[in-house]
């Protein structure tokens, strides 16, 4: 039987993308993940579609029939300031032209440095890098967009990801494999400033929200994050998950280390100041707003330790 609930469409099969189409599978939701291929296995509920959304045609057929749209395509680091803008202008008018919902996965880059600052919605955006400085000029044209009743926007911002299938973060594959297995751990900068990470449960759930609701729509929230710790702190708490110490070994810089070759660490280069002051950000504003409550940290990183030993063993549980 065809379901006639309303369609959403979820732009990109990464981490979050697919982390966000089994939330909305779970909501009840029928979804459409979208990615360049189309193909893998798909959770139920969830159809898999092939489509470019970089380019107008692409774009228009996958957004074809959804109320909803989220915006979680990313990219390869070093092509982002050239291509994450034809992406936003491909999508953007298409959802201009079908009247979909438009909710838009986003980083702290905007901001910039803010020299340990706390960082809210209000929070100035002071980017001065370049990809600090694209990602803001993306975010004032989606909200210009939406002030000129063009489109339905919202933007969600996010920390450092952490969590289940998240490999590319600076808590993620450079960590907890080698924290299994003894291997050696990154420390990049200084270790002990407080530095938010939001878990990836917490941003599909954040997600789902914002596309389920539309009275949040036409400006930027933060998605639920739990209480920032040092980073020290929670390399303290993967140690404990591990059953072994870790080998911390210190970056104080941008070099290439483990999986972080060194075209993505010249890149990252820019952005290294994350690493350098605290990375605070506070998601009180959608936690009021939404009646939302982050995964306690304790909780994720349970979660993710155990995932990232069923990967290393080769068990189910990891796909």
């Amino acid at each position: 039987m065809t379901s006639t609930a309303p369609l959403h469409t979820v732009l990109g099969s990464g981490p979050a993308g697919t982390a966000l189409a089994e939330e909305l599978a779970r909501r009840g939701h029928p979804v459409r993940l979208v990615d360049r291929k189309g193909e893998g296995t798909a959770p139920a509920g969830v159809e898999r579609y092939a489509a470019d959304v970089s380019t107008e045609k692409g774009a228009r057929a996958a957004v074809a029939g959804a109320a909803v749209v989220y915006h979680c395509v990313n990219v390869a680091y070093h092509l982002q300031v050239e291509v994450m803008p034809r992406i936003q202008e491909a999508v953007l008018g298409a959802v201009e032209e079908s009247g979909a919902r438009l909710v838009v996965l986003d980083t702290l880059y905007p901001y910039g440095e803010t020299g340990g600052a706390v960082m809210t919605e209000d929070s100035p955006w002071h980017a001065t890098t370049r990809k600090g400085r694209m990602r803001a000029d993306l975010d004032e044209r989606y909200l210009t967009a939406h002030r000129a009743g063009r489109a339905r926007v919202v933007l969600a911002r996010s920390a450092d990801f952490f969590g289940p299938t998240v490999l590319n973060s600076t808590l993620g594959g450079a960590v907890f494999p080698a924290a299994l297995t003894g291997g050696e751990v990154p420390a990049l900068g200084d270790i002990d400033l407080p530095h938010s990470y939001t878990y990836i449960g917490d941003v599909a759930a954040g997600l789902a929200t914002l596309g389920e609701r539309a009275d949040g729509d036409g400006r930027v929230w933060h998605l639920p994050t739990a209480p920032a710790a040092t980073t020290r702190e929670v390399l303290r708490m993967v140690e404990e998950r591990a059953g072994r110490p870790l080998r911390l070994t210190a970056v104080p810089e941008a070099r290439p280390f483990g999986p972080f070759d060194e075209q993505f660490m010249a890149e990252y280069a820019e952005m290294f100041y994350q690493h350098t002051e605290p990375q605070i950000m506070d998601s009180t504003a959608f936690e009021r707003h939404f009646g939302a409550v982050p995964v306690p940290l304790p909780e994720a990183l349970d979660a993710t330790v155990a995932w990232y030993g069923a990967l290393l063993s080769g068990g189910s549980d990891a796909n």
